[in-house]
């Protein structure tokens, strides 16, 4: 079953970001905003979520939908999928191409089976439980061992200043103990470059399910492990790395004061 409901967030994720990137080639613009004014919804954002709304249940009716942009559906079917249109909308409005549509589907609650599209690469990164994780049809697999003073690492920030505030201090502290850290602006890529080996770790205070879902689940199928811990601003803290190496990734996060202890 998981590659089947693999499948079609695949055909589902092609085609809202072909629609995502018809809208690029007329210019993006800001349609509303949310936790604060830097936080913002497109148009695309909303057509791309009203697109994979309609076609997860043209295919399958009585499944779920928890989605970023619009209101939960309920279910009967077992299934619930979780949607991101646009992971990375502030890299969109400015034409980073570093932005992607995130789709995962749970059965009775565990994630089965994950899809995330970079749009503006054209790379499909796909994860089913009975396959594994690929990207392009290429199995994945997480980087090698490496000490810790040897690993790069991706974070991400709050919307809020106040978070970002707690996050920078944070990083900070961190930032001697590893080999680098980048900021590329969507959890889900991020993530799934963790399954393919571009990097070492992430940690980030203030992603939603919608975010990580799918990424996650690739990760894991890819050899990486994920916990969502509660963060020092209060809000869940998503880590995720190799899990070789893993336990030493979590105490560094946890030293530099990302985790509410």
């Amino acid at each position: 079953m998981s590659a089947e409901l693999a499948d079609l967030a695949v055909e589902v994720a092609a085609e809202a970001g072909a629609l995502i990137s018809r809208y690029a080639a007329r210019g993006v613009t800001v349609a509303d905003t949310k936790s604060s004014e830097v936080d913002v919804v497109t148009a695309a954002d909303r057509a791309a979520e009203e697109l994979i709304r309609a076609r997860l249940l043209g295919a399958r009716p009585d499944d779920a939908v928890l989605g970023e942009e619009g209101d939960d559906v309920a279910g009967t079917s077992g299934v619930r999928w979780i949607v991101d249109p646009i992971d990375g909308t502030v890299n969109f409005l400015y034409g980073l191409p570093e932005y992607s549509v995130s789709i995962a589907a749970e059965v009775d609650g565990v994630v089965v089976a994950g899809v995330v599209l970079d749009v503006a690469k054209g790379h499909c990164y796909r994860g089913a439980a009975e396959e594994g994780a690929t990207r392009d049809g290429t199995p994945l697999r997480v980087r090698g061992p490496a000490p810790l003073s040897q690993r790069l690492l991706a974070t991400g920030f709050s919307y809020r200043a106040e978070v970002r505030e707690i996050q920078a201090a944070s990083v900070t502290r961190l930032l001697p103990v590893v080999r680098d850290i980048r900021r590329h602006g969507s959890c889900a890529l991020e993530l799934c470059h963790v399954a393919e080996g571009a990097l070492d770790g992430y940690v980030e205070e203030g992603v939603n399910l919608w975010d990580h879902a799918a990424g996650a689940f690739i990760a894991g199928l890819a050899g990486a492990r994920t916990v969502v811990l509660p963060g020092a601003a209060g809000n869940d803290l998503v880590v995720c790395g190799p899990d070789h190496g893993f336990d030493e990734l979590l105490e560094a996060v946890r030293r530099a004061g990302f985790a509410r202890e």
